[in-house]
């Protein structure tokens, strides 16, 4: 059965809904600023659990983001499609690295790597822990190949001190080597893991 959401947009933006008392919830839009799914962290879940929605209303979940364990500083999060049941993957944060730049790798659903996500420049990766949210977040995502890396996607954060918004960019991958099911869950990770450390 395919799946029924895999996101055919060429960019998206992940906002984070403001005034949310319990846990986080992010908006996702389209090109066009339409909504075409919400994210909610579930509250006071030992794990990290977070559930992707078609929209706010909740009625059809499209993907579950789960993490393996409590408390790992090398921490997996099991990415799942909600509809069809599929494991689509998994993304691992590169726990050492990530002290001094965030770095992700992403999994295919046998646990094999297949990508990278990291963050733009060492410098200014150090520069935005002295400086909190005054340097806006930068992402590639970097696909492995036998003919070397080549940049699939970027997640870039928006400067605005007030609202976290995250601008994911698929355009440059028009062959979908990265699903995009696991575009947005990454994206929504970072939103959640990341943006809360602001």
């Amino acid at each position: 059965m395919p799946p029924v959401h895999d996101f055919p947009h060429p960019s998206y933006v992940v906002r984070r809904k403001v005034f949310k008392l319990v846990g986080g919830a992010f908006h996702i839009y389209d090109p066009t600023g339409a909504v075409v799914a919400f994210s909610e962290q579930k509250a006071f879940k030992l794990k990290e659990d977070i559930a992707v929605y078609s929209d706010e209303s909740k009625t059809a979940q499209l993907l579950s983001i789960q993490a393996r364990s409590i408390i790992d500083f090398s921490m997996a999060y099991d990415v799942t499609d909600s509809v069809t049941g599929e494991r689509i993957g998994a993304l691992r944060r590169c726990g050492g690295r990530s002290l001094l730049r965030d770095e992700w790798k992403l999994l295919d659903d046998h646990g094999t790597e297949y990508a990278t996500l990291i963050e733009d420049s060492m410098v200014l990766a150090l520069l935005r822990r002295l400086l909190s949210n005054l340097i806006p977040q930068h992402y590639d995502v970097l696909f492995s190949s036998p003919e070397g890396a080549a940049k699939v996607a970027t997640l870039v954060q928006d400067f605005n001190p007030f609202v976290y918004r995250l601008t994911v960019d698929v355009s440059m991958d028009p062959e979908r080597r990265l699903d995009r099911r696991m575009a947005i869950a990454a994206a929504i990770l970072l939103a959640a893991v990341e943006g809360s450390q602001e």
